[in-house]
C-alpha cells in the first residue's frame, strides 16, 4: 500500500542546511530537480500524469509528493502512471485550519474518471458492483467496490448518475485496469465504457463554507439546487460559462464538494472559487492537511488502508459500500458466506495512541496480553489530531480478536511501544457534519 505519511514526506524530502525541522516552502527550482530524482530513482519507465494547475502549484512553491505504489510490480500490479500531488504550499496548520472554520480548496490529480453511456449502463453495473444500483435515479452518488471473483477488492468506486451517462470516480493508478475488467464482463448489452480521465479534471472544496463559497459562482438556478445537496446527492451547474458536475461526500467531518469540469477549464474555476473566498478564510490545501483531517473525520482511502488483497468486511466501510438485499454481482458469494456464516480474519480500525510519537505506516501493532509479544497488525495511517489537542491517532488494520472498541493494544511508534486504545474509525466529529 501507499505511504504517504507525515513522516514519509519528511523522508522525501531533499536535505537543507541550517534549518530546523519544518513544512516551510521551497524554490520551484529545488521542486523540479527533487521531482527528477524521484523519476531516476524510480527507474520503471511510467507516464506522468501532471495536473493542469502544476505551473500555478510552482509559482506558489507548493512541495509535491508522489502518489502510487512505487513497485507495483512487487504486488501483481501492472506499472501506473506516475502522479504528483502538492504535500503542501507551505503553512500546513494553516491550510488544516481552513477545512475546520471555512473551506479548503484541493488539487485531485490523483483521481480519475470513467464514462458508460448506452441504454444499459446501470443494469451492467448493478450486475457487477456491490452497491445497488437499481432503478438509480439522476443525481444520485453511490459509493461501491468493485470485486474479482475471490471477493477481493479490485477498485473503490463512486457511481455518478447524470441521467444521460454515468460516471466512475476512481483512483487514477488503477482507472486503466479497471476500465479493461469491467469491459471484460461487456458482451451485447448498450453500454460504452471510455476512460475520459485526460479531458476532465477534479478538485474538491471541504470545510463548513464550502457550499457558499461555490455558489457564488455559479449560476442562480443551480445556486438553489447546491444549497439543497446532501451526502450522495450529485447534479449538474455552470461556473460562469464552465460545466461542472458536483457531488458530496464529506470526508473530513466537515461538508465536502467534488466537481469535476473540462480539463481545459481547470484552472479558470480554480481561480473564480479563489476569488469566491478572498479574504474570508479559503485556502488551497495539500495532501498533508487533507490527510490529518480525513483520518480524524473516520475516511479510510483504498491502496493506502486497504488494497487489493481485502475483502469489504475487514474495510470498516461495509454499511457504506455493500447491499445484501440486491441480486447477484462479481464476488457475492464470498461476501454473502462471510456476512452469514462468519467473520473476517482482520478488521480495520481507529486508534488513539498515548504519548506524543507517532507510528509510520507499517509500524506494528502488538497484543500487550501476550507474553511474546504476538504481532496483531499494522498501521496504515497516522496523524496528530488538532481537534483533540494533538493526541496521536491512527488506522490500524488488526486482528479481529482485538478490533472491539476499547481493546487496549501496543503501538511501536519512533522506537518505542506506545499503549493505544481500539477506536472507531471517526474520531470527529461524533455527528454528520449538517448541509
Amino acid at each position: 500500500m501507499m505511504d504517504l505519511s507525515l513522516e514519509s514526506v519528511q523522508r522525501a524530502r531533499p536535505k537543507r542546511r541550517n534549518r530546523r525541522p519544518s513544512y516551510g516552502r521551497w524554490a520551484p527550482q529545488a521542486a523540479r530537480k527533487h521531482r527528477l530524482r524521484i523519476s531516476e530513482e524510480d527507474g520503471s519507465g511510467r507516464m506522468t500524469h501532471p495536473s493542469p494547475l502544476r505551473n500555478l502549484q510552482e509559482q506558489a512553491e507548493a512541495e509535491f509528493i508522489v502518489y502510487g505504489r512505487r513497485d507495483p510490480a512487487a504486488h501483481g500490479q501492472p506499472p501506473q502512471p506516475e502522479i504528483e500531488i502538492v504535500s503542501t504550499y507551505g503553512e500546513i496548520e494553516a491550510e488544516y485550519a481552513s477545512m475546520r472554520r471555512s473551506a479548503g480548496l484541493m488539487d485531485l490529480p490523483q483521481r480519475a474518471t470513467l464514462r458508460l453511456r448506452g441504454a444499459d449502463r446501470v443494469e451492467f453495473l448493478n450486475r457487477l458492483l456491490t452497491n445497488e444500483l437499481k432503478g438509480l435515479s439522476p443525481g444520485r452518488a453511490v459509493d461501491a467496490f468493485w470485486l474479482n471473483r475471490k471477493g477481493r477488492i479490485e477498485a473503490d468506486l463512486t457511481v455518478i448518475e447524470l441521467g444521460d451517462e454515468t460516471l466512475l470516480s476512481v483512483d487514477a493508478t488503477i482507472a486503466a485496469q479497471t476500465a479493461a475488467s469491467l469491459s471484460g464482463f461487456h458482451f451485447s448489452e448498450d453500454v460504452a465504457i471510455e476512460n475520459v480521465t485526460n479531458q476532465f479534471h477534479g478538485l474538491s472544496l471541504h470545510g463548513p463554507r464550502a457550499v457558499e463559497f461555490l455558489r457564488t459562482i455559479v449560476e442562480e438556478r443551480d445556486a438553489s439546487a447546491l444549497a439543497d445537496l446532501t451526502p450522495g446527492r450529485a447534479l449538474r451547474c455552470t461556473a460562469h460559462g464552465h460545466p461542472l458536475v458536483v457531488h458530496r461526500a464529506d470526508q473530513v467531518g466537515e461538508v465536502g464538494l467534488h466537481l469535476l469540469c473540462r480539463a481545459d477549464d481547470a484552472l479558470a474555476v480554480h481561480e473564480q472559487l479563489l476569488e469566491a473566498g478572498l479574504g474570508q478564510g479559503l485556502r488551497t490545501v495539500g495532501w498533508l492537511a487533507y490527510n490529518s483531517a480525513r483520518i480524524e473525520g473516520g475516511t479510510p482511502l483504498f491502496l493506502i488502508d486497504f488494497a487489493s488483497d481485502s475483502l469489504p468486511h475487514e474495510t470498516g466501510l461495509l454499511n457504506r459500500r455493500v447491499s445484501f438485499t440486491k441480486g447477484c454481482y462479481v464476488g457475492q458469494e464470498v461476501v454473502a458466506r462471510m456476512q452469514h456464516l462468519g467473520h473476517p480474519a482482520r478488521m480495520l480500525v481507529g486508534l488513539k495512541i498515548e504519548g506524543e510519537f507517532m507510528p509510520v505506516t507499517g509500524s506494528q501493532v502488538i497484543n500487550p496480553a501476550d507474553q511474546v509479544a504476538e504481532v496483531i497488525g499494522a498501521v496504515t495511517s497516522a496523524t496528530p489530531s488538532p481537534m483533540l489537542g494533538r493526541t496521536i491517532i491512527a488506522f490500524a488494520m488488526v486482528k479481529y480478536a482485538l478490533a472491539k472498541a476499547g481493546t487496549e493494544v501496543v503501538v511501536n511508534a519512533e522506537g518505542r511501544r506506545a499503549r493505544a486504545i481500539v477506536h472507531d474509525l471517526r474520531f470527529w466529529p461524533r455527528e454528520a457534519p449538517g448541509r
